[in-house]
C-alpha cells in the first residue's frame, strides 16, 4: 500500500494506491485492489476485493464497485453508480496484440445512479443513462436510456425501472407509471425518453426513502 495512513480515506494493507491518485472522503479501496495514480474517485466510493482502477478514469461519489472489476482507462462513473461483481467494462473494440491502440481509447460514460448487474458486459463507446439497469449477464452494445432495463445478449429494453430500481408498471390512462417502492410517478414524455415527475433526476433521494424496506422478488411477485 502506498497511500498515507493518515489519508481520510481507507486502503487495505494488501491494496496499491499509486502516487498521485486523487481519492474522496471516506472512499474504501479494500483487499488486492489496485488504483492507479493518474485516477480520480470521489467521496464515500467502496472498492471491493480484486478491483483495478487505471490511469485517466474518472469516478463520482457513492460509487460502489463489487469484487473484481477492472475499469480502464476512456471510462467515466458519475455519483451513485453500482457496478456489480465481475461485470467487464472494455476500452477498445477490436483489439489485436499485434496492433497498438493505446492512443485509440473508445470512452464509456456511465451516468448518475446506474447499476450494472454481475457477470454483464459493457462494450466501449456506449453511454448508460441515469439510473439505467444493466440485468445480470447482459451485452451491452449501444447507448441506453435513462431508466431502462436492458437484458439478454446483446442486450434489449425490457421495460423501465424506477429510482429504486424497481420495474415499472404499464402506465395508466394518463401515461403515469408509479413505483411500487417509493410511490413515485414517471412517465416516457416523448418515446424512449422516461422522467420522474415527483424528484429532479440531479436531486438526492430523501432520507425516509434511501433505505429499501422489501427484497425485489417481493415487488416481482405483485406482477
Amino acid at each position: 500500500m502506498t497511500a498515507e495512513k493518515e489519508s481520510s480515506f481507507f486502503a487495505h494493507e494488501t491494496s496499491i494506491v499509486g502516487e498521485g491518485a486523487q481519492i474522496g472522503e471516506g472512499t474504501k479501496v479494500w483487499h488486492f485492489s489496485h488504483v492507479m495514480g493518474g485516477a480520480k474517485i470521489g467521496e464515500k466510493c467502496s472498492f471491493g476485493q480484486n478491483v483495478f482502477v487505471a490511469n485517466g478514469v474518472e469516478i463520482g461519489n457513492n460509487v460502489k464497485v463489487q469484487n473484481n472489476v477492472s475499469i480502464y482507462q476512456g471510462t467515466t462513473v458519475e455519483d451513485d453508480v453500482f457496478l456489480g461483481p465481475s461485470c467487464v467494462l472494455t476500452n477498445v473494440s477490436n483489439p489485436r496484440s499485434q496492433v497498438s491502440r493505446r492512443g485509440l481509447y473508445e470512452k464509456t460514460l456511465i451516468k448518475k445512479g446506474a447499476t450494472i448487474g454481475a457477470n454483464s458486459t459493457i462494450v466501449c463507446g456506449t453511454e448508460l443513462g441515469r439510473y439505467s439497469f444493466i440485468v445480470a449477464g447482459a451485452v451491452v452494445t449501444k447507448d441506453v436510456p435513462d431508466y431502462a432495463m436492458m437484458m439478454g445478449v446483446p442486450a434489449k429494453r425490457a421495460g423501465w425501472v424506477s429510482r429504486h430500481c424497481i420495474p415499472l408498471p404499464a402506465p395508466d390512462a394518463d401515461g403515469v407509471m408509479i413505483c411500487p417502492e417509493s410511490g413515485y410517478r414517471y412517465k416516457e414524455v416523448e418515446e424512449g425518453l422516461v422522467r420522474c415527475l415527483d424528484l429532479d433526476e440531479e436531486e438526492a433521494l430523501p432520507s425516509e426513502l434511501a433505505v429499501g424496506k422489501n427484497g425485489y422478488r417481493t415487488f416481482k411477485e405483485r406482477k
